[in-house]
C-alpha cells in the first residue's frame, strides 16, 4: 500500500506534459495528421522511415548528405514522434499512414517513385507498402532490419510485467536519467556515435513525454515489435524494384546470419555490412549509408 500511494502520488506531481518544439511541420497523411521533414530541393526522392522509439530527426546526420543529389523526406510515424498518436500500432496502419504521406507529398507516379529507406522496425513498414503499391514504388532499402515479426524487441511476456500506477513511474523516473538514456544509446550506437549533449537528450526525451505518448508506449508494447510474417517478406522478391539490405557489422540487436538471410529472403545482392557500426548506422556511419543509397539510387 505504501510503494503503491508513493507511485500514484509521484504520477500526479509529474502529470504535466511536455510541449512539442516549435515550428514542426504537419500533413494529413490517411487519417493522421503526420510530422514531417524535407531536405534538399532537386534529384529523385528519397523517403526516410524510422523504426520504434525513433523518429524524424534520427535521420539528421543522413538526410543532408543525401539531400546533395536528393529531394529527402522523413515522416513520424504514429506512436512515436510528435504526429498525432492513432492506434492500432501495426504494420498495416503504419504503412497506410506512409502511402497516406507519399500522396500527400505527390510522390509515386512518373518519374517521382521514391526509393523507400526503412531502419530497424520500420524495414517491415517499407516491404508492406512496396508489396501493396509496387508500381509507386522506385526502390527499397531495409537497414538495419529483417522486416519480420519474429525481429528484435523486448519477449511477450514483457507487457504484463508492469502495470499501473507502477509502470508509469519507472518510465517517468528512467526518462528523467540522463546516464541511463546515454547509456541506451552508447549500446545501441556505438563508439563513433557523438555523444549526446543537451539537445541530444531531448531529441531522444521529449517524444515520450509529450501527451498521448505514455498510453501509446504500453499500445505499442502491447503489440509487439512491428513485422511481417516471413512467407509476406518473401513476397518481395517478386515485386521487380531494385532492393538492398544493409547492416552494421557489430549490430547484436540480430544474429550475424540475419543480413545474409534478409537479402537471400527478398532476392536482393549480398547485404552491405559497414564495419564497426552497431544498430543506428545512420547516426554512427553516415557517409556509408549514403553512399549505400546512392548505389541503389543509380538502378532504380
Amino acid at each position: 500500500m505504501v510503494v503503491t500511494t508513493a507511485s500514484l502520488t509521484y504520477n500526479a506531481f509529474t502529470a504535466r506534459r511536455a510541449q512539442p518544439p516549435k515550428g514542426l511541420r504537419y500533413v494529413q497523411a490517411a487519417d493522421i495528421r503526420t510530422r514531417y521533414r524535407t531536405w534538399g530541393t532537386s534529384g529523385s526522392p528519397v523517403v526516410l522511415v524510422h523504426g520504434a522509439f525513433e523518429q524524424v530527426d534520427t535521420w539528421s546526420r543522413l538526410a543532408p548528405l543525401l539531400a546533395r543529389d536528393h529531394r529527402v523526406y522523413a515522416l513520424d510515424l504514429t506512436g512515436d514522434g510528435y504526429s498525432e498518436r492513432r492506434g492500432p500500432y501495426t504494420v498495416d496502419h503504419f504503412t497506410r499512414q506512409l502511402v497516406g504521406f507519399l500522396t500527400a507529398m505527390h510522390l509515386g507516379g512518373p518519374g517521382e517513385r521514391p526509393l523507400l529507406v526503412g531502419h530497424s522496425s520500420g524495414a517491415a513498414v517499407v516491404a508492406d507498402a512496396a508489396l501493396r503499391a509496387p508500381g509507386r514504388i522506385g526502390g527499397v532499402m531495409l537497414l538495419d532490419g529483417d522486416a519480420l515479426n519474429t525481429g528484435a524487441g523486448p519477449p511477450s511476456a514483457f507487457k504484463y510485467v508492469l502495470i499501473d500506477p507502477y509502470r508509469t513511474s519507472l518510465l517517468r523516473l528512467g526518462l528523467g536519467v540522463d546516464g541511463l538514456i546515454r547509456s541506451v544509446y552508447d549500446a545501441q550506437c556505438g563508439p563513433a556515435c557523438p555523444p549526446l549533449n543537451a539537445a541530444g537528450l531531448d531529441q531522444w526525451r521529449r517524444p515520450l513525454e509529450v501527451p498521448g505518448a505514455e498510453a501509446a508506449l504500453w499500445s505499442m508494447l502491447g503489440e509487439g515489435v512491428p513485422g511481417l510474417p516471413a512467407g509476406e517478406v518473401a513476397r518481395l522478391a517478386g515485386v521487380h524494384i531494385p532492393k538492398s539490405v544493409v547492416f552494421g557489422a557489430q549490430d547484436d540487436v540480430f544474429s550475424k546470419q540475419t543480413p545474409q538471410q534478409t537479402a537471400q529472403r527478398i532476392d536482393a545482392p549480398p547485404p552491405t555490412l559497414i564495419p564497426g557500426a552497431r544498430h543506428l548506422t545512420m547516426i554512427s556511419s553516415p557517409r556509408q549509408v549514403a553512399a549505400a543509397v546512392e548505389s541503389l539510387a543509380r538502378v532504380s
